[in-house]
């Protein structure tokens, strides 16, 4: 039976590597002006509602809940694949219908919706797959869940290589690709994923094994993108490349193949596990209305509100940002790319340190949401006095990545896993709020003002320097609510290590 929590694991990654289509906005975006005539503010109000599409995932939540509550092993979970699949086709397949000219130019506000639906989908995989592998692995659901999101920061490059070798220059092929390719990819695997808790010694190597897996990916990943935005690449280098990275992609089948070999000729130890339900606090496995109750939730609420807000503000403006400070082109093209890496390692990282200090310290999750907002605030000063976006965005982007995998994981330990997917989509919907108030209402309103007094354009560090003065501000404010929340919750946090030690003994 073991075996198949991590043929669980591997078809969880596989969906996850498929499913981040609304990381690749910019291969389509320019097709999609020119072709329904867009001028550049009506595009970004579109590509606001991808983001929207992408972070709301409130019903994904729900919908998890309710298929999962009636049986204990979550039989009715290929609804939420379902669900999802159903939106990714019809969002981008009436996107595609769009830009072919096979329907008449729908109302903007029509193509809003269409990429709405399409981004929306990405949270149904999303949500199926993070509280899966946290249900699965309770004592290592940091690692887990860093593991999950580590692959959906990925899948954004992953889709774009494919894209380069068999499209490439052929947007609209690329959009016909994102209704048929995530769809297929989650159809075909959903009935492989499903909840198994049983806890074993071998959970933590096993789980390493696939973390090594990501970061080889993550490195050839950026080794390929720097190497693209530098050279020419011919046809037959992108297939060759092409090839070895699906080789990886398919590697963690290999773990599920060694792990059902090994229980076979030695069933590993089972273990009870450290973390259940909150037990430390009050109330255990609360719903959404019941944790919106609480401070713990808007502490947790208020602290991505200022890490996620600023750090999608600054990807969101990082070319116009670049252009003011005179960066080329090809400079720019770079780090917009190298982006999805540094928000890679955070995702990835955030978990497994929270996970390696949890077990050997007992320290608290919220403190390492503070000490990587912490550090954006240096991010921030560095790009607003220096106006250095090389060491500005590899900090800002693996501190911003850091979030995605801490707040689902301590989302579940204090609120409990039952309504864990309804609770952090909730959550996360501090991400385009964030992003709406400090790059329309911060950097927008001071980059038109500076650029009116200057005739229309602005070019010089303090384009942006008072904007990323006020982001250093606004998560320094973070540090101290994480700060807050850290401190509530490490009594929680202690008795985990506590119930270790017990163990081991």
């Amino acid at each position: 039976m073991e075996n198949t929590k991590w043929l669980a694991t591997v078809a969880s990654i596989w969906i996850q590597c498929s499913s981040g289509a609304s990381y690749t906005f910019g291969i389509y975006s320019a097709t999609l002006k020119s072709s329904q005539g867009y001028d550049q503010s009506t595009l970004d109000t579109v590509s606001v509602f991808k983001d929207i599409g992408a972070n709301i995932g409130i019903l994904s939540g729900l919908l998890y809940s309710l298929v999962t509550s009636t049986s204990r092993f979550g039989s009715g979970l290929w609804l939420v694949y379902v669900a999802g699949a159903v939106q990714c086709f019809a969002g981008y397949f009436l996107i595609w219908l769009s830009v072919t000219g096979v329907i008449d130019r729908p109302h903007v506000l029509v193509m809003c919706l269409f990429m709405f639906i399409a981004a929306h989908a990405q949270t149904f995989f999303n949500t199926a797959n993070v509280v899966v592998a946290v249900c699965n692995f309770p004592d290592y659901s940091g690692t887990s869940v860093g593991i999950m999101k580590g692959f959906l920061g990925l899948s954004g490059a992953i889709l774009i290589q494919i894209y380069q070798t068999l499209f490439n220059g052929k947007p609209t092929t690329f959009l016909l690709m994102l209704a048929v390719f995530p769809t297929f990819v989650s159809l075909a695997l959903m009935s492989l994923v499903h909840v198994n808790p049983s806890n074993t010694s071998n959970d933590k190597p096993r789980l390493n094994h696939f973390s090594l897996i990501a970061l080889i990916i993550a490195a050839y990943l950026m080794v390929m993108i720097i190497f693209q935005n530098i050279f020419t690449f011919p046809s037959w280098a992108h297939i060759v490349t092409t090839i070895f990275l699906f080789i990886m992609v398919l590697s963690p089948l290999q773990v599920a193949q060694s792990a059902r070999i090994n229980e076979q000729r030695a069933p590993s130890l089972a273990m009870a596990p450290l973390i259940t339900t909150s037990e430390a606090q009050d109330e255990v496995e609360m719903n959404l209305v019941q944790a919106m109750g609480t401070l713990n939730f808007w502490l947790l609420f208020l602290a991505m509100v200022c890490a996620l807000g600023s750090g999608l503000a600054t990807i969101n403006n990082i070319s116009q940002i670049g252009e003011s400070l005179d960066y080329s082109t090809t400079k720019i093209n770079t780090m917009v790319s190298l982006w999805s890496i540094w928000n890679f390692l955070g995702r990835f990282g955030g978990g497994f340190v929270s996970d390696f200090f949890l077990h050997r310290y007992g320290g608290g999750r919220p403190l390492f949401i503070c000490l990587t907002q912490l550090a954006m605030v240096v991010g921030y000063l560095i790009i607003g006095l220096s106006g250095n976006l090389y060491i500005g965005s590899v900090i800002v982007g693996v501190c911003y990545g850091s979030q995605w995998s801490l707040m689902p994981t301590i989302t579940s330990e204090i609120f409990g896993v039952k309504h864990m997917g309804t609770i952090f989509n909730t959550i996360a919907a501090a991400n385009p709020i964030g992003s709406y108030i400090l790059s329309v209402q911060v950097i927008g309103n001071i980059y038109d003002q500076e650029a009116k007094a200057r005739g229309g354009s602005c070019h010089g560090l303090h384009c942006f320097m008072l904007s990323y003065f006020i982001f250093a501000a606004v998560c320094g404010f973070g540090v101290i609510v994480s700060l807050v929340l850290f401190l509530r919750t490490r009594g929680f946090y202690g008795s985990i290590l506590q119930r270790r030690l017990k163990q081991l003994r």
